[in-house]
């Protein structure tokens, strides 16, 4: 066998080794999830599989923020191997788009890094305006109203509240749009400061996950300001 051939050879060997090697493959490197109304987690699922003809080691699985975990089973892959990286995004009383994402580190040298992308669109339980409802001092104590609305996908039929005093009464109606509550908030008298916080809750026919939803508003009475003045 001449020069020629055997280096030909040894070019198409060494092109079919790099060929085998291939990296760790990803379903899908970003994923959008709606949870359910309430839900105070989106739970994300990639997958993968190692189609190569060599073990890879994940060294390292690092989410962007302290609201999102992730987890595996295993950190080595063998040839042909399948797995999965879970990853859990906090969502709490956000509403909205979020989004995150976790940083795959292996030890793959083609592609030693992969970031996965998680999407929530968290759909918004209640949305109170306002949050703060006030009178100046020795205001008339008429009430004020706090209009609560309901998000999309959820099913409210009775609101809760209270007052962490007894200085203001409450007192909830439906709203003049479907999907809305109006609160009235009176305070017994204006001569005083004052400040309560309101406790607002869905009641039970929203489903365990909206029911144990708190809300919270302000009511208050600023105080008295006095001008003062300056002699020279």
């Amino acid at each position: 066998m001449n020069l020629p051939t055997k280096a030909l050879l040894g070019a198409a060997f060494l092109c079919a080794t790099t060929l085998a090697q291939a990296e760790l493959t990803w379903e899908k490197t970003e994923l959008e999830l709606t949870p359910a109304a309430g839900s105070d987690t989106a739970v994300f699922t990639f997958k993968y599989e190692n189609k190569g003809d060599k073990q890879i080691h994940i060294n390292a699985v690092r989410p962007s923020c302290g609201c999102t975990t992730a987890t595996l089973k295993s950190n080595d892959v063998k040839p042909g191997e399948k797995g999965e990286i879970v990853a859990t995004l906090k969502t709490g009383d956000h509403s909205g788009l979020l989004q995150k994402t976790v940083t795959v580190e292996t030890d793959d040298t083609q592609h030693p890094q992969t970031v996965l992308t998680l999407k929530a669109t968290v759909s918004q339980v209640l949305e109170l305006q306002p949050a703060l409802v006030f009178w100046q001092n020795k205001e008339e104590p008429k009430a004020k109203t706090i209009t609560a609305k309901v998000g999309k996908g959820v099913n409210i039929k009775k609101l809760d509240v209270t007052s962490s005093g007894p200085e203001f009464t409450t007192k909830v109606e439906p709203g003049a749009n479907a999907g809305e509550f109006k609160i009235e908030v009176t305070p017994h008298d204006t001569e005083h400061q004052l400040n309560a916080t309101l406790t607002i809750k869905p009641d039970s026919s929203a489903g365990p996950a909206v029911a144990q939803k708190v809300f919270t508003a302000t009511a208050r009475v600023m105080p008295l300001v006095t001008a003062t003045s300056t002699g020279k």
